[in-house]
């Protein structure tokens, strides 16, 4: 895992400089990392660090509207839009 790690913590330091020569800034309170895998707790998360923060990882992630999981299963997205569409039936049913 130290030799992914390395990898990712490289490819996070690229895209860091290359954010400052071109002007950009990421937000450390925003960011957060999913370690996606299927397999239940065999890999722990890595330790990335942004503007010498670590990088917090989290279970379920939401990007462009949509809410990843760890194994990929988009269970939270489909529950969270179930209940979104019942309110809105809900709200038909009054009128």
């Amino acid at each position: 895992m130290n030799f992914i790690e390395r990898q990712l913590q490289t490819a996070v330091n690229s895209i860091q400089k290359w954010s400052l020569t071109n002007g950009f800034t990421f937000s450390v309170t925003k960011t957060a990392g999913v370690h996606f895998c299927r397999k239940r707790g065999l890999h722990l998360d890595p330790e990335i660090k942004l503007n010498d923060h670590v990088i917090p990882f989290e279970s379920e992630i939401r990007f462009l509207g949509i809410t990843f999981d760890k194994k990929l299963t988009f269970l939270p997205h489909v529950l969270n839009l179930r209940k979104r569409c019942e309110r809105a039936l809900s709200i038909l049913r009054v009128l």
